[in-house]
Parts: C-alpha cells; structure tokens; sequence
C-alpha cells in the first residue's frame, strides 16, 4: 500500500491545519462568553479588552465550521458568540456596536466604527447560514445600523467612525480598510439571505475603490483618505506600523481586493469585466512588489509608491489572502502565475508560519523567516489562517451555495 505523501496545501494538509487552528482558537472564549484576543500560547491576554472585530470573526469560523463539517461543538461556539453579539457589544440605547467592552459589557472603546460592524454583519450572515436562530434578527438590525449610519450613497462606500457612542463628532477620515470588510460581510449576507442587493451593494463599494481609485494609480491600492474622499498619501507617516492604518499601500490588501472581486463575480448574474480584469492586476502586482526575489520570504507590510518596503515585517495573513487568490484567480482563470506561486507559498506557509510548538501561525516574521513582534503581539485570532484552509474546497465566492 502505498503510503500518501501530505503536500503543504492540499486537502489533506488544510483538513489537518483546519483541525488545528480550532483547537487554538476554542482557548479564545472566556466565562463571560466573548472571545478574547490570544497571546502566542493560545491563552486569553489580560491585558486586551474584547474586542469587536476579534469576536466577530471568531464567531464567523465558528459558523463556517459546524456549516462544513456539522460540528455540533463548533455550533455551539458560533451560538455564543452571536448570542454576546446581541448582549456585552451592543448598545442598547444608541443603537449600533461598541468597539471593545470589557467582561462586563462596560465599554473600553464607546467608538462606532463601521469596520468592527461590518464583522457583526459577517459573524450574524454566517449565523444564519448555520442555522442559528438569534441570528437572523441580529443581521437585520446589523444591516440596518451599518446602511443607516456609515452608507454614503453619493460616492457607494461607508464613512469610518463616530468618536462618540451617540453617533456625534464623525472622524473626518475614509478609508479602503473598512470599505473592503464591509464588501466581504455584505457578500456573506447576500449568500445567507438570497438578496443579491447586498452583492450589488458589494459591487459598487469596489467600483468606486477599485476600477476608480485602484485603476487609476496602475491598479495599486490607495488606503487613506479625508472626508470628502481626497487622498492622503502621508498619512500615518509617523506611525508606520499601525495595525489598521499603516502608512504607505498594503500588499496583503491587494491580494485580500483580488479574491473579493472573484467573489463579487460570482455573486452576480451579471458581472462586469472589470472585475476579473482588476483582481488579476491586483494579484500580479502584489507578485512584483511583494515577492521580487524567487527566495523571498513573505512580503513586506507596506511598501512605498516605488515599490520599496517600508514596514518590512511580514504578517501571517498576507501569506494567507495570498493563497486564497491565488486559488481564486487560478480557478476561474487558469492565471499562470497564479498556478505556479500557490504551491510555492504553501509551502513557505508549512516551513516558516507554522507555530508546531504552540499552535496556530506565526503572526510575524522578519525578513529571515525568524518570529518577530515589531507590530503585532501574540496571534489574536485566526480568521485569516482558517479561511484559507477552507475556502479552496468550496465553490468561488463567498456565497456558499449557487455560485459558478
């Protein structure tokens, strides 16, 4: 008999990791029932309240595994956290999410903002998918509070943040970041709920992002932007790492743009064609800026508009939105560079991100390949990681029935 050799990235390899992933992030859920951001032993850190946009996605793999696999103990994890969903993070008297509470469900963070909300409307779509009952209300009113407050129909993206939990004193800054998880939760809500409005409502977000703004600088992703949506090249320049601003252009988004657009592709019955136009220029330019050697290990977190790095550690979850369209493109397209870099950064996923002794990936990565810790700390979720472990097994989009 001959024995099977597992190779980093095929189904065997990513049923295995998926297992894995899981058992790190079932350490994230506390007493009080909301997931917690997790130091590099998968243990909760004391010193991090709950955060929005960690419990969010947990509660979303949560779902897509009891969907995929029928875990009754997975089920039972999405059930809580779409149950806190309803309780510690949402506000009661304004309306809307808070951006982090602590184990009470007093609020750290009283902000508004609509990339944390779009990850209430991902984990509640994905409830409903599973077949949880709060779960369906929970996405009508999350729906409701993210068109009402952030939707700016006149440019087709969603403003950023109110500084204060009675929706006043709105930040005068827009930016692709939130824009680009709100196309991913209004996508998932579209395949949960049959609206193909929301998938429409995706489109235009990246119509507006993408085959505007993203075309017009050689398909490269600009990330910062003032109220009336005029570009801010300098922005953050003096806070280069930010976990959710950095300054300069992010090649992980480009690689994360690319797959969305597949998915908004497949969402529609009547896409245009620009949108596999714009994914395959975002994925080969994150090729030639973030991999311009063949021994290059990851990609930089930023780069500057010549290409050069800026931030030159390297995240997990590029590594993992790189695979993911790199799938995508190759699948829907047969991109022969696409084909040929997939099994490449598998294989550098399984030699360098994976954290054999204490579970999960390795959130960093310096330019050798040594773990690091120059921007982010511990690994607090693995939203990234498991999607990715996933999503090639599944038909194109994030629809998860009735796709191409």
């Amino acid at each position: 008999m001959t024995e099977h050799l597992v190779v980093p990235g095929d189904r065997a390899w990513r049923a295995a990791e998926r297992a894995r992933l899981l058992r790190f992030a079932e350490g994230s859920l506390l007493a009080s029932g909301g997931f917690a951001w997790l130091d590099d032993r998968g243990v909760p850190d004391p010193n991090e309240p709950l955060q929005l946009w960690i419990h969010g996605r947990m509660t979303h793999i949560f779902g897509l595994e009891s969907i995929h696999t029928g875990s009754v103990r997975a089920l039972r994890l999405a059930t809580n956290g779409i149950d806190v969903l309803g309780s510690l993070f949402e506000d009661r008297r304004n309306g809307g999410w808070y951006q982090a509470v602590d184990a009470t469900g007093a609020p750290v963070d009283p902000t508004k903002a609509s990339y944390g909300h779009a990850f209430v409307v991902l984990a509640a779509a994905t409830g409903v998918a599973a077949g949880i009952p709060a779960a369906e209300p929970l996405l009508r009113r999350s729906l409701g509070v993210l068109m009402a407050r952030f939707w700016e129909p006149e440019v087709g993206c969603v403003r950023e943040r109110f500084l204060s939990a009675d929706w006043t004193d709105e930040e005068p800054y827009r930016g692709v970041n939130a824009n680009m998880h709100t196309v991913e939760a209004l996508l998932t809500a579209a395949s949960a709920t049959g609206e193909v409005s929301r998938a429409r409502d995706a489109e235009r977000i990246a119509a507006s992002l993408m085959n505007v703004q993203a075309r017009g600088l050689g398909w490269r992703i600009p990330e910062h932007f003032d109220a009336a949506w005029t570009l801010l090249p300098e922005f953050n320049a003096d806070n280069r790492g930010d976990h959710f601003r950095p300054y300069g252009l992010t090649i992980g988004h480009w690689l994360e743009w690319s797959r969305l657009l597949i998915a908004i592709d497949a969402a529609l019955p009547n896409p245009a064609p620009w949108l596999i136009e714009g994914a395959t220029h975002l994925f080969e330019n994150s090729v030639r800026a973030g991999w311009p050697t063949p021994d290059a290990i990851g990609c930089p977190y930023t780069v500057d508009w010549d290409g050069r790095p800026i931030v030159e550690a390297r995240l997990f979850w590029p590594m993992a939105e790189f695979v993911l369209a790199a799938d995508a493109l190759a699948r829907r397209t047969g991109n022969a560079l696409a084909v040929k870099m997939g099994p490449r950064i598998w294989a550098d996923i399984d030699r360098y991100f994976l954290d054999r002794e204490l579970g999960a990936w390795h959130s960093e990565l310096d330019a050798a390949g040594a773990p690091a810790s120059t921007v982010w700390s511990g690994k607090p979720d693995t939203y990234h990681a498991y999607q990715a472990c996933l999503f090639p097994d599944l038909p194109l989009g994030l629809g998860r029935s009735g796709n191409r």
